[in-house]
């Protein structure tokens, strides 16, 4: 039975939500029923439906006692809602249920594994978030909490681990039926790891190692992991705090970190081989997957930042939403995501150019426009064309010739303008000598002195390469060539902006092929 925090909060989001209408909220990316949305929790394929929590404060659009919003999807774009799963009304999770993950038992049931929070008063009179792991098992609508609750407490920390930054455990099952789950911690200084723990029926756990240190590298505590095996190799994705930048890596403070590897299963080891941010724009953070049905691993995350999201201008009636959900790929030992193949079912109104000039000044194309646009771009230098279709150029003296013919041509930058009228645009622009992509949204409706830029390092063929913008009413993603990079941002533009244009200083050559999504 529900407890009376609960009932509250269900009631609440229900009368609530009648005063948010469709054309107020992101048309295909997971916004809060009603208030404050950040992490995805329990992300899940259960009883033939995606099953997606958040952590949710229904009472504002700002940040409270945590609680578990709920929504299902058949194809991860259309979502209902359900009620409000979790309320913060237990005397171990009575100031927040913090983030967690989602399995399906044995009985058919589902079982919740998430955080318990309870403020701690501290000797100089201050509290601290002693945290520990709880579960919930229900039936896809309504979860009741385990009698037995916490599960893991600072017992089944390792030497030096911290009790008070213990959290967002991510379970999964093995072959051989055994739970395995990963949680966030750190020492008494601050340093992040990630503990994992088993279980032989899901309720009753074991601590069986550090799966992965940081030593001072990447932050300081690392929240939010996800561990899994893709194309041969082990994922460890994590959101680190309070990240220095490494060259072009790692610029959002708290940011995302994905480490590549192998794992001995005997031995609970995990051995990185590669590192490299999930996402190089501004808004993205505490993402986690689902292994789909047909095999897929996909991913979502919260599309936003910590360090702008209580930066606003004006009221807001709701507050956070999730990315797109994306395709992972391992493709020589680097994470690629790609859009998940469902959202091309939404395309329609094609628009193809080829071949496009655009010469030291601003071009718009017909039927080129909106804010719910998936927009694939090819861009090239003028003089590629020739270069590339010249015959026989196959000795390195040709190969010399062509390539100084090229760099002779080179562009000095390239733009897309979007969510663009004569006040407002959010711009991706490429500069080829120095490989940077850049995101910027200064021009986008902000009136506060929030984060705007983002760059990036991306590879190219001499001047060419391929974007794919997604554009939702709130919202760009671009991916860059086949998924190899990502930059995320949020925009809060009037949505009467709709104008997309493109800008070179030089001479480009263009293929464009825009859909609308709907």
């Amino acid at each position: 039975m529900a407890s009376e925090t609960l009932r509250e909060a269900r009631k609440y989001e229900e009368m609530t939500q009648v005063q948010i209408t469709q054309e107020e909220r992101p048309a295909f990316h997971l916004s809060p029923r009603v208030g404050w949305m950040n992490d995805p929790n329990g992300f899940s394929y259960y009883q033939g439906m995606y099953h997606m929590f958040y952590q949710y404060h229904p009472y504002s659009s700002y940040w409270g006692p945590m609680h578990w919003g709920h929504a299902v999807s058949r194809d991860l774009l259309h979502w209902e809602y359900l009620p409000a799963a979790l309320a913060p009304d237990m005397p171990y999770d009575k100031d927040g249920c913090f983030s967690g993950s989602a399995v399906t038992l044995p009985d058919g049931s589902q079982m919740l594994l998430y955080t318990g929070v309870l403020h701690e008063p501290q000797p100089d009179g201050s509290f601290r978030e002693a945290q520990t792991q709880c579960i919930a098992i229900g039936d896809g609508r309504d979860y009741e909490k385990l009698p037995g609750n916490p599960v893991l407490t600072e017992n089944d920390l390792p030497e030096g681990g911290s009790r008070y930054d213990f959290r967002d455990p991510k379970v999964w099952t093995m072959q051989d039926g055994r739970y395995y789950c990963v949680a966030g911690n750190c020492t008494a200084d601050k340093d992040g790891q990630i503990l994992l723990y088993s279980s032989a029926d899901g309720l009753h756990w074991q601590y069986e190692n550090i799966l992965a240190k940081n030593n001072g590298r990447f932050g300081r505590m690392w929240e939010c992991p996800d561990f899994f095996e893709l194309d041969g190799k082990w994922v460890l994705l994590t959101s680190p705090q309070d990240m220095l930048p490494r060259g072009f890596e790692y610029h959002n403070g708290n940011g995302t970190l994905c480490l590549v590897g192998t794992y001995d299963r005997e031995h609970h080891a995990f051995v990185e081989e590669a590192d490299q941010a999930i996402d190089y724009g501004i808004d993205f953070y505490a993402p986690q997957t689902v292994l789909a049905p047909d095999g897929r691993r996909i991913m979502i995350g919260w599309m936003q930042n910590w360090d702008t999201c209580n930066m606003r201008s004006q009221p807001k009636k709701w507050f956070g939403q999730m990315s797109l959900p994306r395709e992972l790929s391992i493709r020589d030992g680097r994470l690629y995501q790609w859009p998940i193949r469902e959202l091309e079912q939404l395309r329609c109104n094609k628009a193809e150019y080829r071949g496009v000039k655009v010469a030291d000044g601003i071009v718009r194309l017909e039927g080129v426009a909106g804010r719910q646009v998936d927009l694939e771009l090819e861009i090239r230098p003028a003089g590629l064309e020739e270069t590339d279709r010249a015959p026989g150029a196959e000795s390195l003296a040709e190969a010399g010739r062509a390539d100084r013919q090229a760099g002779t041509d080179m562009y000095r930058k390239f733009a897309v303008r979007f969510a663009q009228d004569t006040e407002h645009h959010t711009a991706v622009s490429f500069r080829p000598h120095e490989s940077i992509l850049k995101i910027d949204r200064k021009f986008s409706g902000s009136r506060r002195a929030i984060i705007h830029q983002r760059r990036s390092l991306v590879s190219h063929d001499r001047g060419r390469l391929r974007l794919r913008i997604i554009l939702d009413r709130f919202s760009a993603e671009i991916f860059v060539g086949d998924g190899e990079q990502v930059l995320t941002a949020t925009i809060d533009t009037p949505l009467g902006a709709e104008g997309i244009s493109f800008y070179a200083d030089g001479e480009v050559v263009l293929d464009v092929v825009k859909y609308d999504l709907q």
